[in-house]
């Protein structure tokens, strides 16, 4: 687009090289007087009023003349850009699709609504990016009990006549020219199904039929005329055939496929020169758009930012997300818009659906000058330079590696395979034997001779890999389960073959860490995690993890966000313990993720069920639900393992009422309401369960009602609380909750922890009460540095003392002293001189051994080699020797402070 437009240039460049333009201005001067002098948006909305008057026929193709001959000067000058030229050429089809279908409904019903007839565009339509001589592709759907007809007509047959009338209507050739040829080949099983088809036969069809090439077309379909909410509803069903939440390379190697195979069918000029197509041409417009499509199936399922249709749209989606580099994008945005702009002028000529270049050197010259270069030599060589940078990007992703980026090497192993030679021999024949089993016929995904092909490419670097394992046999049977559940076998040895790097990371996922083995063993499609070099950039701010979570949910509708929500979990759970045991994450940074991941699960969790809850019953003006988080919920440290404690409070009178359509009593309104919230994050779903939730600190435990005024919170807090209550509301947080009732909460603890006490009453029920949990709660293990003496519940006892000691003057002196993470409150108790030097790095210390052994060593008992490896890895320990001397100092430490604080000997009374 230019600032300053050649309108004349343009016109005399029309007349003297592409006659379809020169006699559609010599048959409409008023519209050439408006493209003289220079009235370019006039002569667009001239064009459009020439559409107007009863009869579509006439009037549609009245218009196309006139728009075709507006935009093709405007174009030529330098007025309009491509997108703007594009644009309108869409706009129109759209608008007559439409106004035929009206047509065709009205000619045999007598009224005008379409209700039940929806025109999905594809291609080039469904993308905005429509050219001069644009074949349309729609998919023309019907819903048979809303279709509007005569009442003798079967809904069928009544569809079929409008389907045939509207082609007729746009596409026959007239006096007056044709509005646009329409082309429904695209429509699902197109050589048996009729020219409409029946909604349920489509989503049948996509659901369980459809090819690959045709979810490539769906990438740019949208509702383009008729029903358009009709339209979106059958998309919204469709989502997830296109973006499928798990990556399908088998998929994309047949959209590949298909690619090679058009480029190798093309006939034409094999580069730029006589009759070279800039469509279907090595570097041409089909192959950028491809280049995106494809790589929009690849990752647009788990990022809904790549779901657009335009083509650079699309790459600049791809580009901001990573998957393209941003030179990359630009050559090849840059490449197509110059040629759709040259495949433009080629159309212009005489208004035919043509590609490519004239044979002639006179029409070449022809086809150049009117582009405004100097003869058809200076428009090969632009194109020789053009599709030789494009041609290049897309050969990269047509070889049969996987469009990703170079693998990494494969991780460092981290401790020698154990045993003799000869054991390791017996063993490789074991699982020879066992991997012959896998080829009988056992698993149906490895039924297909492709798929034992496939497999066969990857067995022997697999059956290494399970040798060398810390438990071959544990890593056998979860890959076992994988292999059973797996969608696609084939995909998934194409997977490990492409990314060596992938068969370590199943392997660590399958032996080191148990949980994560078992979650894979049920959800192989958490394979794509393990696959995904981004997975380290999932989003960890509650905002972006709510975000996502939003964007998972196939629906609109409560359940869908509950699955959603567990899928997303899920995801993120398992993404940040392959990084924890990899060690490309810190345990105090995984800690904090999963109670973000938490926390954001609850809030729309919350969000969904209250507004579900009020349909039925309403709402309690002036009342609202609170969550409190406590113990490492509250403290934002969860581990993989972790409970969420939670207590429910209400605002408000409780004597008020909801005012729905069964209303209720407040107590009981915000008691169920609670409870639905429970389960809402905890009763599994068809996506699995996800959290264990513990309302027991709540008052009266588990034998007082579930959520309870605020008001009466704080007299129970203030007049019956035990102290350990008291120590527990130290890591309380508020999580839901508006603004105005979170500084009310807020208060009303820090009134309870501030208040005067005792400091040998407080003593003594503090170690009354640790002896009490010593005694009933025993260590599971050696690592187990939550209950172990010396470990993080005496840290928490310590701290919790030392606050409620220190009341109102502590925190006046020192505010974070009270924060619910430990991790800021100890740093200020060291600072106030109540605590010693290097207290917070014996925490840090016991802390990642939790997180970690949580994945690492559950239960607490030594784990084998490989694992005890990651887990002193995880801990910041060069071997796991030296971890377990810096836990054993470390307790040492802790059992110290307790002794100079408390005046207890913990390590000793323990026998440790």
């Amino acid at each position: 687009m230019s600032d300053r437009p050649d309108w004349t240039g343009a016109i005399e460049r029309a007349r003297a090289h592409a006659p379809f333009l020169a006699r559609s201005l010599d048959r409409q001067p008023e519209l050439a007087e408006l493209l003289a002098a220079g009235e370019g948006e006039a002569a667009i909305a001239w064009a459009k009023a020439r559409g107007e008057g009863e009869d579509a026929e006439a009037a549609l193709r009245r218009e196309r003349l006139g728009l075709a001959t507006a935009l093709g000067i405007g174009d030529l000058a330098g007025a309009f850009a491509l997108i703007r030229v594009t644009g309108e050429l869409t706009a129109f089809a759209d608008r007559a699709l439409d106004r035929a279908i009206r047509t065709a409904i009205r000619e045999r019903t007598g009224g005008e609504s379409s209700d039940g007839f929806v025109a999905l565009a594809l291609g080039k339509q469904g993308a905005g990016e429509l050219n001069y001589s644009s074949d349309i592709d729609p998919i023309l759907l019907f819903d048979p009990d809303r279709l509007p007809r005569r009442e003798k007509d079967d809904p069928g047959e009544a569809a079929q006549r409008y389907a045939r009338r509207i082609v007729r209507l746009l596409s026959e050739t007239t006096a007056q020219g044709y509005v646009m040829r329409v082309d429904l080949r695209l429509r699902p099983a197109s050589e048996i199904s009729p020219p409409a088809v029946p909604i349920a036969s489509a989503l049948a069809h996509y659901q369980g039929q459809a090819l690959a090439w045709e979810r490539a077309a769906f990438v740019r379909a949208r509702p383009a005329a008729g029903d358009i909410e009709l339209g979106e509803e059958f998309l919204a069903a469709t989502r997830p055939f296109v973006w499928r939440r798990h990556l399908d390379f088998g998929a994309v190697a047949e959209i590949r496929r298909l690619t090679k195979r058009i480029r190798e069918e093309y006939e034409g000029a094999p580069r730029p020169g006589p009759g070279f197509d800039v469509k279907r041409g090595r570097g041409g417009i089909r192959e950028i758009e491809f280049y995106a499509q494809t790589l929009q199936l690849i990752h647009g399922g788990r990022d809904p930012s790549l779901r657009v249709r335009g083509t650079r749209e699309a790459l600049d989606a791809l580009a901001a997300a990573g998957h393209v580099s941003p030179r990359d994008a630009r050559v090849l945005g840059e490449g197509y818009d110059r040629l759709r702009e040259i495949e433009h002028r080629l159309q212009m000529v005489n208004d035919r659906q043509t590609h490519a270049l004239p044979e002639s050197a006179e029409a070449l010259d022809s086809v150049a000058r009117l582009d405004g270069l100097s003869d058809g030599a200076a428009l090969i060589a632009e194109l020789e330079g053009l599709t030789t940078r494009t041609g290049a990007i897309y050969d990269a992703l047509i070889r049969e590696e996987l469009p990703v980026d170079p693998p990494a090497p494969p991780p460092t192993p981290t401790a020698e395979p154990a045993g003799d030679p000869g054991a390791r021999t017996a063993r490789a024949a074991q699982l020879a034997q066992r991997m012959e089993d896998w080829r009988d016929g056992r698993y149906q995904s490895l039924r297909t001779p492709q798929a034992l092909a496939a497999f066969e490419a990857i067995a022997p670097t697999l059956a290494e890999a399970f040798l060398d394992a810390d438990d071959p046999e544990r890593a056998l049977v979860r890959w076992e389960s994988v292999l059973d559940r797996a969608s696609s076998a084939i995909n998934l040895f194409h997977l490990l073959k492409a990314r060596p790097d992938l068969l370590h990371r199943l392997i660590s996922a399958l032996t080191l860490a148990p949980v994560l083995a078992d979650e894979l063993a049920r959800r192989p499609e958490l394979l794509d995690i393990l696959l995904d070099r981004d997975a380290p950039r999932l989003p960890r701010a509650l905002e972006a993890i709510m975000g996502r979570i939003k964007a998972a949910a196939a629906r609109e509708d409560y359940e869908a966000l509950l699955d959603a929500i567990r899928v997303v979990t899920g995801e993120v759970r398992f993404a940040l313990g392959v990084e924890l045991i990899e060690g490309r994450a810190d345990p105090l940074d995984v800690a904090a993720s999963l109670s973000r991941t938490a926390e954001a699960a609850l809030r729309l969790a919350h969000e969904a069920t209250a507004e579900e809850f009020a349909g039925a019953h309403g709402r309690i003006e002036g009342s609202e639900l609170l969550v409190l988080g406590l113990g490492r919920f509250g403290g934002g440290a969860l581990t993989h393992a972790s409970d969420l404690d939670i207590v429910y409070l209400f605002t408000g009178d409780f004597a008020s009422q909801s005012d729905g359509k069964r209303p209720l009593g407040a107590t009981h309104y915000f008691n169920r309401l609670a409870s639905r919230l429970s389960a809402a994050l905890s009763v599994p779903t068809a996506e699995g369960a996800l959290y264990e939730i513990d309302t027991r600190l709540r008052p009266q435990g588990a034998q007082g009602p579930l959520a309870v005024s605020c008001e009466a919170f704080a007299k129970y807090q203030r007049e019956a609380a035990w102290t350990w209550e008291h120590m527990a509301l130290a890591r309380a947080r508020v999580l839901v909750g508006s603004e105005e009732a979170r500084e009310e909460v807020e208060a009303l603890i820090a009134d309870v922890l501030f208040r005067p006490r005792d400091a040998e009453d407080l003593r003594e029920s503090v170690l009354e009460m640790r002896d009490t949990m010593a005694l009933h709660k025993t260590p599971g293990g050696e690592l187990d540095v939550k209950l172990q003496r010396g470990g993080l519940v005496d840290f928490e006892f310590l701290v919790h003392y030392l606050q409620l000691r220190g009341g109102r003057a502590l925190a006046e002196a020192h505010p974070t002293a009270f924060a619910a993470d430990l991790g800021r409150t100890i740093p200020a108790l060291v600072a106030a001189g109540l605590l010693p030097q290097g207290f917070h790095e014996d925490y840090d210390l016991m802390t990642r051994m939790l997180v970690a052994g949580r994945l690492l060593a559950p239960g607490g008992n030594e784990p084998p080699p490989l694992a005890a490896r990651a887990l002193a890895q995880a801990c910041r320990q060069s071997d796991y020797a030296s971890l377990l001397r810096a836990l054993a100092e470390a307790r040492q430490r802790v059992a110290g402070t307790w002794h100079a604080i408390l005046g207890q000997d913990i390590i000793h009374q323990q026998g440790s």
